[in-house]
């Protein structure tokens, strides 16, 4: 009998890079300085996906993966959006308790 899949050990566990991950704190402690970067940092993020989702969306022959590229666009301008407005939030809040 096959003994059972392992995993590499040469990579991370996780799919969340290291410095995405949790640092045990709560929202509270975190800076706005820090979330601004971090929303900063998904926005980028965001971008690189839309690019490769848009390029994709226009080199596909067939229909059916056209339309999931499609969603994939719509759904990170979604997420694009979001992301501002949470920085655009953060920032009248900060803003406000001065």
């Amino acid at each position: 009998m096959k003994p059972p899949w392992k995993p590499p050990t040469n990579f991370p566990s996780s799919a969340v890079a290291p410095e995405a991950a949790p640092s045990g704190r709560s929202l509270a402690d975190t800076g706005l300085t820090e979330i601004s970067a971090l929303l900063h940092g998904l926005n980028n993020q965001l971008g690189v996906i839309l690019a490769n989702a848009e390029l994709l969306e226009h080199r596909l022959g067939d229909d059916a993966n056209k339309v999931r590229a499609s969603l994939v666009v719509s759904g990170t301008l979604e997420a694009i959006t979001t992301a501002q407005r949470l920085r655009q939030a953060l920032a009248s809040n900060s803003n406000s308790r001065k």
